[in-house]
């Protein structure tokens, strides 16, 4: 039990993700929070901003290739994490909505997702790429309300690499503005953290409230 402890807390740190697994692993991840519901739990803003800001010792441990290359692998890897969990909800989503609660899942993430879907509609997909929790069911809703394919396929590849390349882009030009930057990299995943799931917190209190009857 303490070695599957000591392993969730390595997979929700993002440099030790980095330092440890390379860009293997950082693929893997980017993979399985976009579209697993088991991965809701990993980062996916921090990882990309971090990776921005060592791609070039990522670049190193793989063949020294460019920093672009490096970022359309990652944004694949978001679109193909995205369509397996489209497959998912499209041949198993209905089953989630009375599968009960277990540490991995939680009903209430399945919910807020459709709720969001539902508001949204098509860019659903590409806003939930942004937010996380929301952007590893987004996809699985998606299946369940049999969004058409095509459609559903141009929002998710826009959205993953706008998203990759933000992301990745902005910790590697930061980095270079402020070359101090590595030494704030708690402060900096803290940060992003509430950036990010700011807007979820607000759905899950606030999005809900019943009008007050006089």
């Amino acid at each position: 039990m303490d070695q599957f402890i000591e392993l969730f807390k390595h997979l929700i740190n993002p440099q030790w993700i980095i330092d440890h697994g390379g860009l293997y692993l950082l693929l893997l991840i980017i993979f399985a929070e976009t579209g697993l519901f088991v991965g809701f739990f990993l980062p996916g803003d921090s990882l990309l901003f971090i990776a921005g800001i060592y791609v070039e010792a990522l670049s190193k441990s793989f063949y020294n290739i460019p920093f672009v290359v490096i970022m359309v692998m990652i944004a694949l890897a978001g679109v193909l994490g995205n369509y397996v969990g489209f497959w998912f909800g499209r041949k198993s989503g209905p089953l989630l909505f009375n599968k009960k609660d277990t540490f991995f899942f939680k009903q209430k993430h399945l919910y807020q997702a459709r709720d969001f879907y539902e508001k949204y509609g098509g860019g659903a997909i590409f806003l939930a790429r942004f937010l996380p929790i929301i952007r590893t069911f987004a996809p699985i809703i998606a299946g369940v309300v049999q969004m058409e394919r095509k459609r559903f396929m141009f929002f998710n590849i826009v959205s993953s690499f706008c998203w990759v390349f933000s992301m990745m882009l902005a910790g590697h030009y930061l980095d270079k503005a402020f070359p101090t930057l590595k030494e704030h990299l708690e402060l900096i995943v803290i940060i992003l953290i509430v950036i990010t799931t700011l807007p979820v917190l607000i759905k899950l209190f606030f999005g809900k409230r019943k009008p007050s009857t006089s």
